[in-house]
């Protein structure tokens, strides 16, 4: 097989490449400049960089290598659309054509013009089903009843914000949301949390959008996510079952147990 692949920040490009390697895949990757690990220029076929801004070049380099179905592999920092970069002219009419900025309404776009073009915006993750998350307790500490409640708590919450695309993970505690993600990320939403609630224990939940595909923004969790929940303060993680990736699967849930965070896979909100 041979398709293309949209790289951006994290481990979710590197382990999709070395499992298309592993399986023969042909991965042509185009990199987003400072989003995309160097790591991928290794394991790819061939890699193109690009800055966010360039989408008719994004568009060329796919002609140019005969790719038809590519997908995407890692975030792309939200801020980047605040960036000094200007945005080349396919770039700039696809914002002006825009209601809305937020991610699905990007990406979406993106992918229509990819469309145009003939390429088909694939499932981000193809390669890496066996990572996400099942339903039930996956470590071995289950949630206590408080850390329950505020789960359930926080579900609710995650469930009313999805639809506005706002960011993926809510802070709970004692059944009170401290802090929503924005464009800041996880790990800089729960330190916020952390500084607001004096020392009580915080419960993290990540939610995906109320969209039925997984094309792109993917929840993701993996050690780093654990680690901060242990520098924050947070006891109990819950994610969307069959929908977020759990990056470095058997590391992050050995790392919770190491620190008794209990992670649980829930069963998604229907859409």
């Amino acid at each position: 097989m041979r398709y293309g692949l949209i790289a951006g920040s994290g481990r979710f490009p590197i382990l999709a490449l070395e499992t298309a390697r592993s399986l023969g895949h042909e991965v042509v990757v185009v990199a987003v400049k400072d989003n995309a690990p160097p790591e991928v220029e290794t394991l790819a076929a061939r890699c193109h960089w690009i800055t966010i801004a360039e989408l008719g070049r994004l568009i060329d380099i796919l002609h140019e290598e005969k790719i038809t179905e590519v997908v995407m592999a890692g975030q792309v920092k939200h801020t980047s659309i605040f960036s000094s970069l200007r945005p080349d002219w396919r770039l700039f009419k696809l914002l002006a054509s825009l209601p809305s900025r937020n991610t699905d309404a990007l990406i979406g776009g993106v992918q229509k013009e990819l469309e145009k073009e003939g390429i088909r915006l694939g499932d981000s993750t193809m390669l890496l089903k066996p990572l996400l998350a099942a339903e039930g307790v996956l470590t071995r500490r289950p949630p206590d009843s408080e850390e329950e409640k505020d789960l359930q708590y926080g579900r609710r919450v995650a469930a009313a914000l999805a639809g506005f695309d706002i960011g993926q993970s809510v802070a709970i505690s004692e059944r009170a949301c401290v802090a929503v993600e924005a464009m800041e990320g996880t790990d800089a939403m729960l330190r916020r949390a952390a500084s607001l609630v004096n020392g009580r224990p915080l419960r993290l939940v990540k939610s995906a959008s109320r969209r039925s595909h997984l094309l792109f923004d993917v929840p993701v969790a993996g050690p780093g996510t654990i680690q901060t929940m242990v520098e924050t303060g947070a006891t109990a993680l819950a994610v969307e079952a069959g929908r977020t990736l759990l990056l470095d699967k058997e590391e992050m849930l050995e790392l919770a147990d190491r620190h008794q965070v209990s992670v649980i896979g829930y069963r998604p909100e229907a859409s």
